[in-house]
């Protein structure tokens, strides 16, 4: 080798052939499901706005949550005691209380605020569990078929040909009288409606050509129906349960009127059951009346609101009106 050839540099790779940095968080498989979740979350927030309907009735569930959830701020934590009540017994809606008083002589906007809690929360846990059965049963027996799905299905049609409020009725007169048993009677005969609109989308996944393949890779019936069959379903369950939530809570207070409701909580129902035991019909107090039912029918119209914007983003082909 020369001087001449030895004082040569060596030939550089092209800047622009190198491979490129990959950031770390585009190899992660966690990363790009986690990424693709939140464009999804963007997507559907993007669409849901565009329902005006589904937004008002978003915005009524969040004034009313905030109101339940910090209710012990705004009324006082004392506003259910019998023996600290500020007012007298069914004082018409003044300055001091805007909704009146009830025969106890409590603020009646008091034991609004605080119903809201008890009427929201088992309306959300008799919903969940409503749901979560009838997803259960729609799933099994859409995927495994004979005689499992034909017995399966013939118990679900008893339970929609029977009325669901007799049923809760029973099951509330035979059980103790607390939330639970309300959130159990109700969960236990409202399911019929989600296992049968879930066991028709199962048995439209379960035709496609990816689960043929992955049987035939190997994939289990558990793998099947968790993996493949349940992600294409949970738009459909997502819907069914705004709806089946404000069922849910008219059920609750139809209960909590007809005096199967825990007696120690303050709810809209139980607000109406104390109404109607006080005589404010035949008094024509009607301040006593009015709130909790207008509050229950606020509540139910803004979950179905929410539950028909929902499913119109979700499938725009069902063309509900914005």
């Amino acid at each position: 080798m020369t001087a001449e050839t030895a004082d040569v540099p060596a030939p550089q790779e092209p800047e622009n052939t190198r491979e490129p940095q990959l950031p770390k968080e585009a190899k992660s498989p966690r990363a790009l499901a986690w990424t693709r979740r939140r464009h999804s979350a963007a997507r559907f927030w993007r669409e849901y706005r565009t329902h005006r309907a589904g937004v008002f009735g978003l915005a009524a569930l969040v004034l009313i949550t905030l109101a339940a959830v910090f209710a012990p701020l705004l009324v006082g934590a004392d506003a259910q005691s019998v023996t600290e009540a500020p007012g007298e017994a069914m004082q018409s809606p003044s300055g001091e209380f805007p909704l009146g008083t009830d025969q106890f002589g409590r603020d009646l906007l008091a034991l609004l605020v605080w119903g809201a809690r008890i009427s929201l929360t088992v309306g959300l846990l008799a919903a969940f569990l409503s749901v979560a059965i009838g997803t259960v049963v729609g799933i099994t027996a859409g995927h495994f078929r004979g005689w499992y799905a034909t017995v399966i299905m013939r118990v679900t049609d008893w339970f929609l040909v029977m009325p669901t409020l007799v049923l809760a009725i029973a099951l509330a007169s035979v059980m103790d009288r607390s939330i639970w048993t309300i959130v159990l009677a109700i969960g236990v005969t409202t399911w019929p409606t989600t296992a049968r609109l879930v066991r028709a989308q199962t048995l439209a996944v379960e035709s496609r050509p990816y689960i043929e393949r992955a049987q035939a890779l190997g994939g289990g019936h558990g793998h099947i129906m968790a993996r493949h069959v349940l992600p294409n379903v949970m738009p459909l369950v997502l819907a069914q349960t705004t709806l089946v939530i404000s069922s849910a809570i008219l059920t609750e207070a139809t209960l909590a009127f007809l005096g199967l409701g825990d007696p120690t909580v303050v709810s809209w129902g139980g607000l109406l059951q104390d109404a109607r035991e006080a005589g404010a019909v035949s008094a024509g107090d009607w301040w006593y009346l009015a709130p909790p039912g207008i509050a229950i029918a606020v509540v139910a119209l803004a979950f179905t609101l929410c539950g028909r914007a929902v499913e119109s983003v979700l499938n725009p082909r069902l063309g509900v009106s914005r």
